[in-house]
């Protein structure tokens, strides 16, 4: 019996910042003890390669098991690593604090390939008068 896979995937959807989002314009996210945090390592990836890669290969990346994951690892070893991670519901990049605290919101396209774009861009504006797109906010940081 094989396990149920989850997905973070949405399409044709633009994830809207958090409405207690403090940043007014898009900032990329700082290192915390001369380390990189999911957040920078969220925005390298996405910022680097838009519309490359999907929610679940940026979610499943930028985790604990696919940061263990090394160069060396053959393509077998990184497919069970993310059916394991999948096996079970994972957070959405509406939990990332790319929306949450910095300033970014997030389109998926019809492939379900994501972007960013800064809070204060025309591209992001453009967006939130899209009526062809699911709108959704990224999560709020505090209950309200």
């Amino acid at each position: 019996m094989t396990k149920p896979m989850h997905t973070t995937n949405c399409f044709h959807t633009f994830i809207r910042v958090a409405e207690d989002c403090p940043a007014r314009v898009g900032e990329q996210p700082p290192l915390r003890a001369g380390k990189p945090t999911v957040a920078c390592l969220q925005y390298a990836m996405i910022a680097k390669s838009p519309y490359k890669y999907t929610s679940d290969d940026v979610i499943f990346a930028t985790s604990a098991p696919g940061r263990e994951l090394d160069a060396k690892a053959t393509k077998a070893e990184k497919h069970a690593a993310r059916e394991a991670f999948f096996s079970r519901g994972q957070a959405c990049m509406r939990a990332s604090s790319l929306g949450k605290r910095f300033g970014w919101g997030v389109h998926a396209d019809g492939e379900g390939r994501i972007a960013i774009y800064a809070v204060e861009s025309k591209r992001y504006q453009a967006f939130l008068r899209d009526p062809k797109l699911t709108q959704v906010r990224a999560m709020r940081s505090k209950r309200g």
